[in-house]
């Protein structure tokens, strides 16, 4: 997708490392208004090459007092003012133009985290729609606070504890929020985007997944010559099936879709799946059975990492070979591989300087990003890596995609192998962890809960507990269940299931799985976990 393409006003975001970041890119995509979000310590010619309308400066771990503080390029300001620009500080963002400008930022006397309620001392830039004296609770993380603004800014709100809240400079065109108003813990928070970009930014919004589609469409006939072939790994999921669906609706039978069997896919997957492509999406697919490859490579692997790059590899090489097949049958060799990445999996497996978040961590390689060989001699065409997981679901339905399909939850790419923790091909782990997830999604389906939760799965732990099953001790294994509700699966919080609910599933998965005594419930939410274990 080419962002200059996309029929709507920009809004930039400059990441300096917080863990909302992407929130901010969710957020103001769901007002209509295409967003991006690239590194904070980006040249000012790669910021000024999208063209932005807005800029916003992101919140982050730093203080700008650090010697390597994360900060935005010389001319940065000058160019703004120049061209129109109009920036949002966000937490650090905030920090940073006051510090950039002339201000001060101190380490705080009063530490604000979490929810907090600030007061509007000017009804006047972000706050011109509220009244003076209106209240409203925040979402606050930062330990510096700003004790002197420069020349030209105002205080527009302070914390319940006098602390500065909000500022602007009108005549620059720069704002800034101590608080995070993109996340669900700030109630007034896209109010507050709503109005600054609409009303004070005068944004154009445009972002649709009617004129995605039709970028994607063009960017695809673009890159892949008439005469080309395209292979497409199939997954099963809905990610690989929406961008198989959007490439063969642009290039038709020139697209060749595999299915690797990798030995690690769910009860009853590959059959499944098989029967959906044929009847339902009317998919020409080709079925690779290559468990015995990946699980040999995978033989006493316990590190996650370790088997995400793994798996990734494996996954080339079938590639690799299934195009040489090709070849053989078409006497050309497809030069191109399809993939469905999202912004998430990109998000989260970090990639290197120069290509994006400098200033976080990596969370997870994923076996379609991180994991990747860097000798691959497919090129990648990744239609949908700047979308996010629902915004693929609403493409998929203007594509005609069945509902059913489309409201499937994720699976992982690299499949039950972060479901095991710990050495895969060990005992019957993958064995016992099918029964155990099959017996939990169809309770979860019974009950009418399925397309209320985001995604739902079970674990197997590397842990034995000891119990008693038909008047005898036994020492079996543990198996843990895990449900999130979402929207992006950027955040997540886990799901509260009635008690008689989990009792039900917890005495079927001890009576019919056998080699399993004991059943957890994860209820952690995300941050400060992960919704996968691995």
């Amino acid at each position: 997708m080419d962002p200059k393409a996309v029929k709507s006003d920009l809004v930039l975001i400059l990441d300096y490392g917080s863990q909302y970041t992407h929130l901010i890119t969710r957020r103001i995509r769901s007002l209509n208004i295409f967003s991006l979000c690239i590194s904070g310590t980006s040249s000012l010619e790669t910021i000024t090459s999208h063209n932005p309308k807005v800029v916003i400066l992101s919140g982050g771990p730093h203080s700008v007092h650090s010697a390597n503080s994360p900060t935005f390029p010389s001319g940065f300001v000058e160019w703004a003012q120049k061209g129109g620009i109009f920036v949002l500080g966000v937490c650090y963002g905030l920090q940073l133009i006051v510090q950039r400008l002339g201000g001060q930022v101190d380490v705080g006397q009063r530490q604000e985290y979490g929810r907090m309620e600030i007061e509007v001392e000017k009804n006047l830039g972000v706050f011109g729609n509220k009244k003076v004296g209106d209240k409203q609770v925040v979402w606050m993380s930062h330990g510096d606070e700003t004790v002197k603004l420069p020349y030209g800014f105002e205080v527009v709100a302070r914390s319940q504890q006098g602390a500065v809240a909000a500022v602007e400079n009108r005549e620059m065109r720069f704002f800034g929020l101590q608080y995070h108003p993109e996340v669900t813990h700030s109630p007034e928070g896209m109010d507050t985007l709503r109005y600054f970009l609409f009303d004070v930014c005068g944004v154009s919004p445009g972002w649709n997944m009617e004129n995605v589609l039709d970028e994607e469409i063009r960017v695809i006939n673009d890159a892949v010559g008439p005469e080309e072939h395209v292979i497409c790994a199939l997954s099963g999921g809905v990610d690989s099936t929406v961008a198989a669906t959007l490439v063969h609706k642009a290039i038709g039978d020139r697209l060749h879709c595999i299915f690797v069997d990798n030995g690690l896919l769910r009860y009853k997957e590959r059959e499944r799946v098989a029967e959906t492509f044929e009847s339902d999406l009317h998919l020409p697919v080709t079925c690779v059975d290559a468990s015995n490859e990946f699980l040999s490579k995978l033989k006493g692997v316990v590190d996650p990492e370790m088997k995400r790059k793994i798996i990734g590899k494996e996954f080339i090489s079938i590639f690799d070979a299934f195009a040489h097949e090709l070849e053989q049958k078409l006497g050309k060799k497809p030069a191109y591989l399809v993939q469905g990445t999202l912004y998430p999996d990109v998000i989260e497996s970090c990639p290197p300087p120069g290509s994006g978040r400098t200033h976080s961590h990596t969370i997870k390689s994923h076996h379609n990003v991180g994991g990747l060989p860097k000798d691959m001699k497919l090129k990648l065409i990744e239609p949908l890596k700047l979308l996010f997981k629902d915004e693929v679901r609403q493409l998929g339905r203007i594509l005609n995609v069945p509902d059913a399909f489309l409201k499937r939850h994720p699976f992982p790419g690299p499949g039950l192998a972060v479901r095991v923790l710990g050495d895969v091909t060990e005992g019957n782990a993958l064995d016992i962890l099918r029964q155990v997830d099959e017996i939990f999604i169809q309770s979860i389906k019974d009950a009418g809960l399925y397309d209320s939760i985001w995604q739902a799965f079970a674990v197997f732990l590397p842990v034995r507990s000891v119990g008693v099953q038909g008047d005898q001790r036994t020492h079996s294994h543990v198996v843990a269940l895990r449900a999130v509700t979402s929207q992006d699966g950027m955040t997540a919080d886990w799901y509260y299931f009635e008690h008689k609910f989990l009792d039900d599933v917890a005495r079927k998965i001890c009576n019919s799985v056998r080699g399993v005594n004991r059943v957890v419930q994860d209820i952690t939410s995300k941050p400060p976990s992960t919704i996968e274990w691995e």
